[in-house]
């Protein structure tokens, strides 16, 4: 591609290197360490385009303004319109997207650290809500006495439930990151903090799952000489597992796609690698487009797209997956 125009100037040898992405070097690094034997030979190797020249050959790049008044010139949209009458550029499935972090130049901007924050902060909700949300809902359904105080945490459990999200991110911010000097911007923070919005509605679908269970079988239990414990623990909690289990994965959905608690404790920052652990710096797939849909630059809007269709699919699959375990799982009685 360089050679193009040996007669170029110094500035137009510059408007060459700014056609194609900031970091080409990466690219052709990344060639020679796959192949070593390219070292001393020529080959042809496809460089990812900037985003300007990309915004061109989509046809999203107004080509008849002022030269002053548009991010390419003259020369630039002259060597490329030589490029596409040559078939050389090419349009292709961007795999990198999945692949690399965020960047500040649109087209090497990726979705891997929040896509693993995203993974890191459910891992952690869903370690921290599930066993305690199920053994709220065994105590309270189960072996809690009715009285008043037990009326007062139902009402209360209930409420939690309809608290909006981002008062849950003030109290990770003044709790977690304030008084327990927490890692700020890590998955653990944010892990926790949604596991506090997620419990109310695992409590609330265990319940109901423990409520469907018939009292025949628990009368059945005692009859044969089981404790209430091993009723419970043996026979009522299985049998109401595949209700909980679809009512955790809802849950856990849900805090997916939370934004304003995330943003309230840090996962907002800019983040260029991949996280390795709930303890390293991440952002996530709802804060990922909250953050590329503030960019002015036209690439990052197609960016904010293709990241709103992956968190649309893995709400879709978790959401499927949760109807698949009631329906497989789930026992009716008549």
């Amino acid at each position: 591609m360089f050679n193009l125009d040996k007669s170029a100037s110094e500035k137009q040898q510059n408007d060459l290197k700014r056609m194609v992405s900031y970091f080409f070097e990466r690219e052709i690094k990344r060639e020679l360490l796959n192949d070593p034997s390219l070292i001393g030979k020529t080959k042809d190797v496809y460089l990812t385009a900037s985003d300007d020249l990309d915004q061109v050959f989509k046809g999203n790049y107004p080509r008849d303004l002022p030269e002053d008044q548009r991010r390419v010139t003259d020369y630039q949209l002259k060597i490329f319109d030589q490029l596409v009458e040559q078939g050389r550029v090419e349009s292709k499935f961007n795999l990198s997207f999945f692949t690399y972090p965020d960047s500040r130049e649109a087209e090497l901007a990726g979705i891997a650290s929040s896509f693993m924050g995203s993974i890191f902060s459910i891992l952690v909700c869903l370690v921290i809500a599930f066993p305690v949300a199920v053994l709220a809902a065994i105590y309270l359904e189960e072996f809690a006495p009715k009285n008043r105080f037990t009326d007062f945490i139902e009402v209360n459990i209930n409420n939690l439930a309809a608290v909006p999200s981002i008062v849950f991110g003030l109290l990770g911010l003044g709790i977690l990151l304030a008084v327990f000097q927490l890692p700020r911007s890590t998955p653990l923070v944010g892990g926790i903090t949604l596991s506090l919005m997620t419990l109310p509605t695992i409590i609330i679908a265990c319940r109901a799952s423990l409520k469907a269970v018939p009292p025949s079988i628990r009368e059945a239990a005692l009859a044969m000489g089981a404790s209430k414990m091993q009723t419970t623990m043996h026979h009522t909690v299985p049998l109401s597992m595949p209700g909980t289990l679809s009512g955790t994965i809802i849950g856990l959905a849900q805090a997916l796609g939370e934004t304003a608690p995330l943003i309230l404790i840090g996962m907002v920052a800019f983040v260029n690698t991949i996280p390795g652990s709930p303890l390293d710096p991440a952002a996530s797939l709802p804060v990922q487009i909250y953050i590329w849909a503030e960019s002015a630059e036209r690439g990052f809007v197609e960016k904010v797209s293709a990241c709103i269709m992956v968190l649309l699919g893995f709400l879709i699959i978790m959401n499927l997956f949760a109807q698949i375990i009631r329906h497989k799982f789930e026992k009716k009685w008549s």
